[in-house]
């Protein structure tokens, strides 16, 4: 399932755009050293790699209690009907309960420390402005880190969650370049495309954890877990 976190970065990249993209296109990068901006770019992308892989860290170890509690199948089903409902509701329902409040003087706090590293143009303030950005709420990285817990295990969910980052780096990394090469009118229609790949994505953990013995697809249990106990009779 892990292909699924790339694919997924890949099109909610598209959804990135216009949310981090004016992060992206202010980034204080060396406009007239290529080659030192490219280095300032990918330093940028680690840190939102290290944020996306620290969390994937936790929502993996949150997998792996619930693996260890042997109910790995539901869960998968679980969060694969999660994943449909997330991105069906509409975004304004989600707005009005507010469910961000909270933590809202902590994401305040988060994104006033983030605005004073674009007065430097250091690899450590770049690496920093990634770092706070792959932290600051985001839909499709709630439903990342969905995928990440289904992994069961820390080490895939750092795995997962950084798939899903990588996925993103292209088009990110574009919009740096060419700051209007993505017209309103185009993000728009690419935007409608995001749902329909979250909930194909969401299918494949549901039939995952149907576990109907389709290779890749949905493996039997016998396969698709690890045995717990593989040396009792």
């Amino acid at each position: 399932m892990l292909y699924t976190a790339f694919l997924f970065g890949l099109i909610s990249s598209f959804h990135c755009v216009g949310m981090c993209g004016p992060i992206a296109m202010l980034l204080p990068v060396d406009r007239t050293n290529q080659a030192k901006k490219v280095t300032q770019i990918l330093t940028y992308h680690f840190g939102r790699l290290t944020a996306y892989g620290s969390m994937g860290l936790l929502f993996g170890l949150l997998g792996k209690g619930f693996f260890m509690a042997g109910i790995q199948q539901k869960l998968s089903i679980v969060i694969g009907i999660v994943m449909i409902v997330v991105v069906l509701i509409p975004e304004n329902i989600f707005a009005k309960y507010n469910f961000s409040k909270p933590i809202y003087r902590l994401i305040s706090s988060l994104k006033q420390k983030l605005g004073s590293q674009f007065k430097q143009k250091t690899y450590k303030s770049l690496f920093t402005i990634g770092l706070f950005n792959g932290f600051l709420p985001c839909g499709m990285v709630y439903v990342a880190l969905f995928g990440a817990i289904a992994m069961q295990s820390p080490e895939m969910g750092v795995l997962y969650m950084i798939l899903f980052g990588i996925g993103t780096i292209p088009l990110m990394s574009t919009v740096v370049y060419i700051n209007s090469f993505l017209t309103l009118a185009v993000r728009n229609k690419i935007q409608k495309i995001i749902p329909y790949v979250a909930v194909v994505i969401g299918v494949l953990f549901i039939l995952r954890g149907l576990g109907l013995g389709i290779p890749y697809i949905s493996p039997n249990t016998t396969s698709l877990f690890v045995q717990q106990n593989p040396n009792c009779h």
